[in-house]
């Protein structure tokens, strides 16, 4: 499937672009933000610091993946709590409630299908639910029987990427599907009454921007609860180590065109971020176009939403997470 890689906004000038983004977000939202500091990352800017048992993470593979994905590896699956069993979910959980744990995002790596091998751990999902836990899941690509067992589990919001181009669902996730395949996971979760969270990565294709307008479209046609926008963070020991970091500017022209395209869906700028000075672009320009929520801001972040006059207000679990 060739799809077009340029988007028509790829070569208009970024603040007038960020302006016309920022009118739409005051005609569909208050001038307020939640910083977002899920626990299992420490994090103080010397004006707030985050609780460590409030969020954690679960892997139902461990850290195991059939995909081994060029800009992952494995890696991000390393910091996970382990649940490779039936039962052992269950059981996490409720050692996590009586540590004063208030939600988890239940995740882990894919099968060569693309998808997380949730069909053993529905019934303990369930339990999650029943000890009060928000619950947040990492699909992949979703099966209706899945999303039908997740929507009879009561979860709160069901997390996928979507991606907007054929090469890089092979070249990077090395997976032999569509965008087809993407979409019609996002038709799935609408149509079963599931709260989606598609998330966009900006520079997946080894830091070039190739699909990102397609996948936004993609988004805005199937329709979905939020919008998720991160960027490419190179990790060592993966396939994109030495591959370049995408700009503050990038990120923004993202941020600004989901807005445009999307006016009255919220939108987060996510954690996974790169770091150094680029991180602190995107998070200026996040806060100009008008995002409902940035992961783990930095401390200059959070004066500069001060000085746009921005009400803040903080918790500890994911950024997708906004009431």
């Amino acid at each position: 499937m060739m799809l077009t890689t340029k988007a028509p906004w790829a070569d208009l000038d970024l603040p007038s672009l960020v302006d016309q983004a920022r009118e739409l977000t005051d005609q569909f939202f208050p001038r307020e933000i939640l910083f977002a500091a899920p626990s299992q990352k420490y994090y103080d800017t010397g004006g707030y610091r985050n609780e460590r048992r409030a969020f954690r993470t679960i892997s139902v593979t461990g850290q195991a993946c059939a995909l081994r994905c060029e800009h992952c590896g494995t890696k991000v699956l390393d910091g996970m709590m382990p649940a490779r069993a039936p039962g052992a979910l269950a059981e996490i959980g409720a050692a996590l409630v009586d540590e004063g744990a208030r939600g988890v995002l239940i995740s882990g790596g894919c099968l060569d299908d693309g998808s997380v091998p949730l069909d053993r751990f529905l019934e303990d999902i369930g339990r999650l639910k029943e000890k009060g836990l928000k619950v947040l899941v990492h699909t992949g690509l979703v099966r209706r029987e899945i999303a039908r067992g997740l929507k009879a589990a009561g979860v709160d919001q069901i997390l996928l990427d979507i991606i907007g181009d054929d090469r890089t669902i092979r070249e990077v996730y090395h997976l032999d599907r569509t965008t087809e395949a993407y979409r019609e996971s996002l038709r799935i979760l609408r149509e079963e009454g599931l709260s989606a969270i598609p998330h966009v990565v900006v520079g997946l294709h080894f830091g070039e921007i190739l699909g990102e307008w397609e996948a936004l479209r993609m988004i805005r046609d199937e329709g979905a609860s939020q919008l998720v926008i991160v960027a490419l963070q190179p990790l060592p020991g993966t396939g994109m180590a030495g591959v370049r970091s995408v700009s503050g500017d990038e990120v923004g022209k993202v941020l600004a065109a989901a807005r445009i395209m999307m006016p009255g869906m919220p939108i987060s700028l996510g954690c996974a971020r790169p770091a150094g000075p680029e991180k602190r672009s995107m998070e200026r320009w996040a806060l100009r176009v008008g995002v409902q929520s940035i992961a783990y801001p930095l401390p200059e972040t959070v004066a500069y939403a001060e000085q746009l006059g921005i009400r803040i207000s903080y918790h500890e679990q994911c950024c997708s997470v906004l009431n």
